[in-house]
């Protein structure tokens, strides 16, 4: 199916939904793209590979795409605050602070 006939068909869509009151976003064929192009990014597809399936010749294009929604910053919070999966391992102090006090004045 071309873009063509795709674009005729979601503006046939759109206008019947406007004429009964949905306040939508205009619907276009890159819409799918872009769609696609996010669930690929929020599902942990990494941006380099996501350019290249769409076939960007540079990686800045691609970032138009990827914005991080709210769902993914909690994510991301989650995962950098709670001891499951953390990002960070705590580990006890090699030095005492007494040492490093007296190392750095030469003591």
């Amino acid at each position: 199916m071309s873009a063509d006939n795709v674009d005729r068909i979601l503006s046939k869509y759109e206008n019947e939904l406007r004429t009964l009151g949905f306040e939508i976003p205009h619907l276009h064929p890159h819409l799918f793209r872009h769609t696609r192009a996010m669930h690929l990014y929020k599902n942990g597809v990494s941006l380099s590979l996501i350019s290249q399936w769409l076939g960007h010749s540079n990686l800045e294009t691609t970032l138009i795409y990827a914005y991080a929604d709210t769902e993914m910053k909690r994510k991301a919070i989650d995962k950098a605050m709670n001891g499951k999966d953390m990002l960070y391992i705590e580990e006890e102090a090699k030095y005492s602070k007494e040492a490093i006090i007296k190392a750095m004045f030469g003591l």
